[in-house]
């Protein structure tokens, strides 16, 4: 099993990023397409994770005044719990560092705060409501 770890540089590593998302946010959440799919994108810096070639991991990093917002973290069902979205996010993370960002901020389904727990993210403020999903406000700096 071969795996790698790639920041979209072509439309077809772009395609596969939101397979990904679509995959696990519009299909299995059900979350409206045109919630998921937004105009950061055409901006935002994407990774993608893929085993023997097929994308199973997606992020995002959209970059802001100072900081960095990481989103639209994703990973396949059949590939959870296998390193595959941290690897995207430690890569997102080094991206946003070699453009001079040392502060990340993301917002988390609560059900994957212990997932930024372990990538050292600590919770900034109080539990709200996103997509009718429970979420809370969470950052990290380096």
């Amino acid at each position: 099993m071969s795996t790698n770890i790639v920041i979209v540089e072509n439309d077809a590593q772009r395609e596969d990023a939101f397979a990904v998302r679509i995959a696990v946010f519009v299909e299995e959440q059900q979350i409206p397409r045109e919630e998921e799919l937004d105009d950061a994108d055409a901006t935002a810096v994407h990774g993608v994770g893929y085993v023997d070639g097929a994308p199973v991991a997606a992020g995002r990093l959209v970059l802001g005044e100072g900081y960095g917002k990481i989103g639209r973290m994703a990973v396949l069902s059949s590939h959870r719990g296998t390193g595959m979205g941290a690897r995207v996010l430690e890569a997102l993370e080094r991206e946003g560092v070699a453009r001079g960002l040392r502060e990340f901020r993301l917002s988390a389904q609560l059900s994957a705060r212990g997932f930024y727990d372990r990538a050292g993210y600590v919770a900034d403020g109080d539990v709200y409501d996103e997509v009718g999903i429970p979420h809370i406000a969470m950052i990290k700096r380096r």
